[in-house]
């Protein structure tokens, strides 16, 4: 850590934001790149503001969301440091028929008027849903989103949500419900728990994207020397190898400061000059 990130951040206290026991992954690469002291709050109902399983619903945008947790955990455990994540599960945005762990990591700093932000995509989900009729299909599912490592949520029907119960992480428990819910509904739906403290493989994504949050903060401005020197515009046109014509990889990245203002552009950013064929509109279309 160099003298600046030392000076802003050694010795502070940082609240996680959090009720689902991210600081799992989140503390140790805190402490250990920022040397600020964590500390993770009893009770803050960050459910309030939504949960997957759809019993409250998330009103606000991704961003937004994180950015209310960081507030609220602020104010009330009277912190001008704070960080909080906020994912959210469904179809890939760029790759048909896949589903996705979309992960935004914010860090919020009231004392130096700081915002960080990262994000990371990762494919790597075992978010599912089922209606289940049989035990057979429940075995089935369940080993398919790999159940008891990872959490289940059973309810009466997709759309309903009374009826249901979270958190459910062994065969007897999981079987006896099922047992229930087919005695009485005729049947049940299975979903996958994407809760932090549930879901293993979510967790390995918020560690990533806490990763690329910390290379963030990390990067200083070449001017004033502040943090958060980053990624502002990405410019496609890296030409063909084969017919010179510019594609849609990327060409260069502009950097910039927060703080001042400073921008600069690095070209050819990741570490080749030309794109194959391949993926050239004219030689490929």
């Amino acid at each position: 850590m160099n003298d600046k990130l030392r000076e802003l951040f050694s010795g502070r206290r940082l609240v996680i934001a959090t009720k689902h026991h991210k600081e799992k992954v989140i503390q140790p690469l805190l402490e250990s790149a920022l040397h600020v002291q964590c500390f993770v709050p009893e009770d803050l109902d960050t459910d309030i503001l939504g949960t997957f399983s759809g019993e409250v619903e998330r009103v606000d945008d991704p961003l937004t969301t994180a950015k209310k947790k960081c507030q609220w955990a602020m104010d009330k455990y009277h912190c001008d440091l704070a960080i909080s994540s906020e994912g959210s599960f469904g179809p890939h945005p760029h790759l048909f028929f896949g589903l996705a762990d979309d992960e935004l990591v914010v860090v919020l700093d009231r004392k130096n008027d700081f915002e960080f932000v990262a994000r990371e995509l990762s494919v790597s989900t075992n978010f599912n849903g089922s209606l289940i009729s049989s035990e057979k299909e429940l075995r089935e599912f369940a080993e398919s989103v790999l159940f008891p490592s990872h959490g289940l949520i059973i309810r009466s029907s997709k759309e309903l949500n009374k009826d249901l119960i979270k958190g459910i992480c062994d065969w007897k428990n999981l079987v006896s419900h099922f047992s229930n819910y087919k005695n009485k509904f005729g049947s049940a739906f299975l979903e996958t728990d994407m809760r932090a403290m549930h879901n293993p493989t979510r967790m390995k994504v918020i560690e990533k994207a806490v990763v690329k949050l910390l290379q963030v903060i990390k990067s200083v401005c070449p001017s004033c020397n502040m943090p958060g020197f980053w990624i502002k515009d990405a410019k496609p046109g890296l030409p063909c190898s084969l017919c010179g014509l510019p594609t849609k990889s990327i060409l260069s990245y502009t950097y910039c400061c927060k703080k001042c203002g400073y921008q600069k552009e690095e070209m050819f950013p990741l570490k080749k000059t030309t794109e194959e064929p391949t993926f050239c509109d004219y030689c490929n279309p």
